[in-house]
C-alpha cells in the first residue's frame, strides 16, 4: 500500500441509482466504504443527460426507491414520467437524507482495478493519482453511462457547437433562431427533437432507422391519485420485486396470443393500451415478442398510428419503421411525431442518402447539403459493457477484463466473473437490466449482493469468485432464452450493433421473473455456482 493509499472493506463506483444504495447497504453492515464518482455531482446518468426533454419511460412512481418507507411517503412526484431535472432533485434529496455524501468522492475517475492474489484485495487507482486497497469493489456504473459518439468525416472541421444528448451543458444551451441538426433517434433523439423544434428557426433529423413510439400521455399527477398510490405502495412494490409482470412495473398483462382473439377485438385491445400509453402497449399481448406473425399484427397497427399523426404520407413512410416492433428499445413519444408537421421540422433518411461528411457550416449526404448552426448528436451509449471497457480491470494472473470479453461479456447471473473475485457488477450484462425497470433490477441486485457479502464475513470467507463452469452454462442458457424471443432479430444496443468493432452478443437476459427466482434459490442453496474460499 503506498502513502497515498488508503485501505478499505469496499470501494463503489459510481454515484447513480446503484451506487447510492450499495453505499447505504454497506453502511449497514459495518462495512469502511467509499464511493468513487467521476462527475462533479451524484445522479449518475441523470446527472449528465441534461439534454432537452430528457426524462424517465418508466413512471416516476416506481422509478424511485422503495427499500425505505418514509421516502416513498414524503418524496412528491410531480409528474407521470419525471423530467431530468426532477428526478436528480430526488437522488440529491436520497444522498442529503441518509448523510451519504460525506463517503463519496466526486470529480474523481476510477482508472484501474488491480488484484493482488497475495494480499487478497484490490487496488483501485483514480485519476487524482492516490486511491485505495479494498476487499472489495462493486461496479455501480451504469448500463447507459457512455456516451457512444460517431466518427464522421470533417466534425472537428464544424464551426458551430456539436452536442450529444449525453454530456449537455449544465448551463444549457439557446438555439432560438439558429438552424439545428439532429443525428440519431434512438429515446434522447425522439424526446428532444420536440422541444428543439420549438426553439430552432430550422430542424433537421437524420435518420438512419426510424423508431417505434408510443405516446406518453404525459402530465401532471392528480394528487389524489397519488395518495392512493402511497397508500397501497407495499402491493405496488411487491408485485414489482415478485415479477408479475416481466418488466418491473405494472404492466397491464394480457396474458392471450394476439392470434387467437377476432380482429375487432385485438383492435380494442390495441386501443385501450394505446390510450394508457407507455411501454406496457407491448404487454397488450402475451407473445408481441415470441411470434413473428403476432408481432406483425401490433407492428401494423402503430404504423397505421403514425400514418394518423403525420400529415405528409412520404414523411409517414420514412418514419414507420421496417422491424420487429420491441427488439430495439421503444422511445416513449411527447410530441415526436407530430413535431414533423411543422414546415420548419425536416426528415433525411440517411439510410438511403448516407451522411458523407461535416463541413464547416453543416452536414453533407449523398442527396445534398444541409446548411446548420449546431448539430446535436443523440447517438447513445455502448451500453452494458462501455463503462467497464473504460476501466483497465485486471484480475487473477494478470487477466484483464478487456481480453476476458473480447468475444462479448461472460459472467455469473450478471453479478460475478471468473477470474475476477471479490468485483461485483450491478445490472451487468447476463442479468434482465435494461429490460426492467431499472430501479427494480437495481435494488434487487444490490440487495443480493450485499447478502452475499455477509454471507461471506459471517462464514469467514476472503474470497467469492465464479466458478468458470457456472459462467459458461450461464451465458449459454441466457443465449438459449434470448434465442427463444424476437430481441436478437434487429441490430440494437442490446447487441452492441451500434459500436463499431463491438461483438454481436444479445447482453441482456429477457425473463425478470424466473431470474429473481434462481438468485433467490443460489443463496438459500449456499450459492453454488461460485467459489467461496
Amino acid at each position: 500500500m503506498t502513502p497515498r493509499q488508503r485501505d478499505l472493506d469496499l470501494v463503489v463506483v459510481g454515484a447513480g441509482f446503484a451506487g447510492l444504495y450499495m453505499l447505504h447497504r454497506a453502511r449497514g453492515l459495518g462495512l469502511d466504504v467509499v464511493l468513487v464518482e467521476a462527475a462533479d455531482g451524484v445522479g449518475g446518468t441523470w446527472w449528465w443527460n441534461r439534454y432537452p426533454g430528457a426524462r424517465c419511460d418508466v413512471e416516476s412512481v416506481e422509478y424511485s426507491f422503495s427499500f425505505d418507507e418514509d421516502l416513498q411517503q414524503e418524496w412528491e412526484w410531480s409528474e407521470r414520467y419525471a423530467p431530468q431535472p426532477e428526478i436528480l432533485a430526488y437522488l440529491e434529496h436520497v444522498a442529503d437524507r441518509f448523510d451519504l455524501r460525506r463517503d463519496i468522492r466526486l470529480g474523481t475517475r476510477v482508472t484501474a482495478v488491480t488484484w493482488d492474489d497475495a494480499g487478497e484485495r484490490w487496488d483501485v487507482a483514480t485519476d487524482a493519482g492516490d486511491g485505495y486497497r479494498t476487499r472489495y469493489v462493486v461496479m455501480a456504473t451504469g448500463c447507459l453511462s457512455m456516451p457512444m459518439t460517431p466518427q464522421i468525416p470533417g466534425i472537428e472541421d464544424f464551426a458551430g457547437e456539436v452536442l450529444h444528448t449525453g454530456r449537455w451543458p449544465h448551463e444549457g444551451v439557446d438555439v432560438a433562431g439558429l438552424r439545428v441538426g439532429v443525428v440519431g433517434t434512438g429515446s434522447s433523439g425522439v424526446q428532444s427533437v420536440p422541444v428543439l423544434a420549438e426553439q430552432a428557426s430550422e430542424l433537421t433529423v437524420f435518420q438512419r432507422t426510424a423508431a417505434f413510439t408510443v405516446p406518453a400521455h404525459n402530465g401532471a399527477l392528480d394528487p389524489e391519485d397519488l395518495a392512493a398510490i402511497k397508500a397501497d405502495y407495499p402491493t405496488i412494490r411487491e408485485a414489482n420485486r415478485q415479477m408479475s409482470t416481466a418488466f418491473g412495473a405494472r404492466f397491464p398483462r394480457n396474458d392471450v396470443s394476439a392470434l387467437a382473439v377476432a380482429e375487432e377485438e385485438r383492435l380494442e385491445i390495441f386501443e385501450e393500451h394505446w390510450a394508457r400509453g407507455g411501454l406496457p402497449f407491448l404487454a397488450s399481448f402475451n407473445d408481441l415478442l415470441l411470434d413473428p406473425e403476432a408481432n406483425d399484427v401490433a407492428a401494423d397497427y402503430v404504423r397505421s398510428k403514425i400514418r394518423d399523426v403525420v400529415e405528409d404520407p412520404e414523411v409517414a413512410e420514412r418514419l414507420s419503421p421496417d422491424q420487429v416492433i420491441g427488439c430495439k428499445r421503444m422511445c416513449v413519444d411527447s410530441g415526436y411525431l407530430r413535431t414533423f408537421n411543422q414546415p420548419h421540422v425536416h426528415l433525411v433518411d440517411v439510410s438511403e442518402h448516407p451522411i458523407e461528411r461535416v463541413s464547416v457550416d453543416g452536414i453533407r449526404t449523398s442527396a445534398g447539403h444541409h446548411d446548420l448552426d449546431v448539430i446535436v448528436l443523440a447517438t447513445g451509449f455502448d451500453a452494458m459493457t462501455g463503462a467497464l471497457a473504460r476501466i483497465a480491470i485486471t484480475g487473477r494472473e494478470g487477466r484483464t477484463l478487456d481480453e476476458e470479453w473480447s468475444a462479448g461479456p461472460h459472467t455469473l447471473l450478471g453479478l460475478a466473473m471468473d477470474g475476477f473475485p471479490n468485483l461485483f457488477t450491478v445490472t451487468g450484462p447476463g442479468s434482465p437490466s435494461v429490460l426492467t425497470n431499472m430501479v427494480v433490477s437495481i435494488e434487487h441486485h444490490v440487495e443480493w449482493i450485499s447478502e452475499l457479502i455477509a454471507h461471506a464475513d459471517a462464514s469467514g470467507v476472503t474470497c467469492v469468485e465464479a466458478d468458470h463452469g457456472a459462467q459458461e452454462e450461464w451465458v449459454a442458457y441466457v443465449n438459449e432464452v434470448a434465442g427463444l424471443t424476437l430481441f436478437p432479430t434487429c441490430s440494437s444496443w442490446y447487441l452492441g450493433a451500434n459500436v463499431s468493432g463491438k461483438p454481436r452478443v444479445f447482453m441482456p437476459l429477457p425473463g425478470f421473473p424466473a431470474y429473481a427466482e434462481h438468485c433467490a434459490q443460489v443463496a438459500a442453496d449456499g450459492y453454488p455456482g461460485f467459489t467461496l474460499t
